[in-house]
């Protein structure tokens, strides 16, 4: 039977007592709201479809993403990304919200109002992180009753994949720009398209694991969590081969954050380079000449040179550590006119 106490001016409270169920307390700013609220549990009993929701009526947002972070995060691998989407959450209104009073027309809202400014990608990345948080409160924190907002959501739709590849003469402009740039830039950007390594890959080689006699470099965790073997053509072991020893065993001395930026800045000066020389020759530069590449398309191009040479899926797959054809299909766009050669 449920009791109905009234606390000060504004406040009432409940509490409900029955044989085999947990007691329900809540506390409600008017009187009708109390009773609607005992009906609906009592009912709820009578039926035996009660869930106690205690745990996530006074868990808030921004208590659930402490726990999510010392107890889910902070054992995934890229930690670091995660921390940055958790600590955007804890930034937003919600944070103070209790997670029983997220409603999916609430998210709809944010991800309207963040599409304005954001793109659809980094819109998506954050709901992500937020549905797992619900996802793991639900099967593991003893929260059966919750509701996954962002279930009951649209999703942004998101871009196609990126199909940019070299334009004829890109590659020897790109290198020339990055030997002039100086450092082992030159060597990481041909070693990048005879791979098809990874930024973070490459960046974290150590000679201990490399094998220039099989022609092979392990790498014991990647992305996708799992020890890849690549095979080195006989280019990357020139490459590998002319590269000093060092102290540290490490064969890049240079970060993964860092090759990308020395590539920003190699490649920003080969365009303005090449715009220079077109302006004394009297024609006009053509827009899409060294424009929007960045590092990350070098895997993409070397994918696809390996579709070019006769590799099969399985083959290239082996060789990049993509897990599923969809995955590769985003980053091999092969060329009609090529393929169109190999036609019988």
């Amino acid at each position: 039977m449920a009791t109905i106490d009234k606390r000060g001016d504004l406040q009432w409270r409940v509490q409900i007592r029955r044989k085999g169920f947990p007691r329900q307390v809540r506390t409600f700013d008017t009187k009708a709201e109390a009773e609607t609220w005992a009906r609906m549990v009592e009912g709820e009993m009578d039926r035996g479809v009660f869930v106690d929701r205690s745990e996530y009526e006074k868990t808030t947002f921004a208590e659930a993403l402490d726990r999510y972070e010392r107890e889910v995060a902070v054992l995934k691998k890229g930690y670091a990304q995660e921390k940055y989407k958790i600590d955007y959450w804890r930034k937003t209104i919600f944070a103070k919200r209790y997670l029983a009073a997220l409603r999916p027309m609430d998210i709809a809202a944010w991800r309207d109002e963040h599409l304005k400014t954001h793109s659809p990608s980094t819109v998506n990345r954050l709901l992500i992180i937020l549905s797992h948080l619900y996802t793991i409160a639900i099967k593991e924190w003893g929260m059966g009753g919750l509701v996954n907002p962002v279930s009951q959501i649209r999703k942004p739709k998101l871009p196609r994949g990126r199909d940019r590849r070299l334009l004829p003469g890109e590659e020897k402009v790109l290198l020339s720009a990055c030997e002039v740039y100086g450092g082992d830039l030159s060597r990481l950007v041909h070693f990048a398209l005879e791979t098809g390594m990874r930024r973070s890959e490459i960046a974290g080689m150590t000679w201990d694991r490399v094998d220039l006699k099989k022609r092979t470099v392990t790498l014991p965790e990647t992305k996708n969590g799992e020890k890849r073997i690549v095979p080195l053509s006989s280019e990357a072991v020139r490459i590998l081969s002319g590269l000093p020893r060092r102290l540290d065993g490490r064969v890049w001395d240079v970060e993964s954050a860092s090759i990308s930026q020395a590539f920003t800045r190699a490649i920003s000066r080969s365009r303005k380079l090449y715009e220079m020389e077109c302006e004394e020759k009297g024609i006009s530069p053509d827009p899409s000449f060294l424009a929007d590449l960045t590092f990350h398309d070098l895997r993409h191009e070397a994918t696809s040179r390996f579709f070019e040479r006769g590799f099969n899926v399985m083959e290239v797959a082996a060789i990049t550590g993509h897990k599923t054809l969809q995955m590769l299909k985003r980053y091999t766009h092969l060329k009609a006119e090529d393929l169109a050669k190999r036609m019988k």
